[in-house]
């Protein structure tokens, strides 16, 4: 929480009343400690700042070289903390409701094609060629495999993916129940290639490791959180992407939950039904992938059209 008290106010009711997670709240108290810093050195406050002086920290985090994306995100949160205050009465008006935010490009997300997908696969599965695969080795590559099968087949958020409870992988049903951002719950399918890659980690990890099987992950790991780490996960996908030949610069596991959606809607799928399956709360926020619909739509037209060129 941030030393500042109205800050932390604000923090309090983001994590209390939208579930915020901690990497939400660490976002929010950054972005906001640059902007009560500006003000300080300006002799000003949050509550004494007028448009005027917002107006300026925007031209000030032009001037550092920030990006249009980055300055909408610290306004965002400073609109929502102006707006806080003012709800709570600290404040007698919102001097930040009348700004425009930056003018930005939409960005399109980063997508690997379903070939480059496959290679992805296809490398994760093949045991070690140089020298005899030994337990430990087996084991990990039953995990990633498991992990990359399970993330292509459902776009999990990679929190939701590490953090799977032990139970996910003995369900006889094909679908896996999932809590995400602000606690709302949402159940997805899971393919049987996923379902296959689950049972095999797992006998493996029961045989190997009977008491990290015995947590209450489906991933255990000896740190903190008890699971696998989103970091350790990306490590390792980085890894894999290297030997299938596809550069660590445009491998995340975020960016499989873009090929996960992207080739959903490429073949087909309804643009509400792909927003249920990644957990988004506004249409708005899946619209990303329009692109994708607008080439599905050229295509169509291009193809079926009866007086399009042959």
């Amino acid at each position: 929480m941030s030393p500042d008290p109205l800050v932390g106010a604000f923090l309090s009711m983001i994590a209390a009343e939208r579930g915020a997670s901690a990497n939400t709240l660490d976002a929010y108290a950054g972005d906001l400690s640059d902007y009560l810093s500006f003000l300080e050195a300006r002799a000003s406050g949050p509550l004494a700042a007028d448009t005027d002086m917002i107006r300026a920290f925007l031209g000030d985090l032009e001037a550092r070289g920030f990006k249009p994306s980055s300055a909408s995100r610290r306004l965002s949160a400073v609109r929502q903390f102006h707006r806080f205050l003012y709800s709570e009465g600290s404040r007698a008006n919102d001097p930040s409701v009348v700004l425009e935010g930056p003018k930005r490009a939409p960005a399109l997300p980063k997508v690997l094609s379903v070939t480059e997908v496959e290679r992805l696969l296809s490398v994760a599965r093949a045991p070690l060629v140089q020298a005899q695969e030994t337990a430990p080795d087996r084991l990990r590559r039953l995990r990633v495999t498991c992990l990359l099968e399970v993330l292509y087949a459902t776009g999990l958020r990679v929190s939701e993916l590490v953090s799977l409870p032990k139970s996910a992988a003995r369900s006889r049903e094909p679908l896996l129940m999932i809590k995400g951002k602000g606690g709302r719950e949402r159940l997805v399918p899971l393919s049987e290639p996923a379902r296959a890659a689950m049972s095999a980690y797992r006998a493996e990890l029961e045989t190997l490791a009977p008491k990290a099987a015995g947590t209450h992950w489906l991933f255990p790991s000896p740190g903190e959180s008890g699971h696998l780490t989103r970091q350790v996960f990306a490590r390792d996908l980085k890894t894999i992407a290297g030997f299938a030949g596809i550069a660590a610069a445009r491998i995340s596991p975020h960016v499989l939950r873009h090929a996960f959606a992207s080739h959903l809607l490429q073949n087909g799928a309804d643009l509400r039904i792909v927003q249920e399956l990644l957990g988004h709360a506004d249409i708005s926020t899946t619209q990303i992938y329009t692109h994708v619909l607008d080439e599905r739509m050229k295509a169509m037209v291009r193809d079926l059209h009866p007086l399009s060129d042959d």
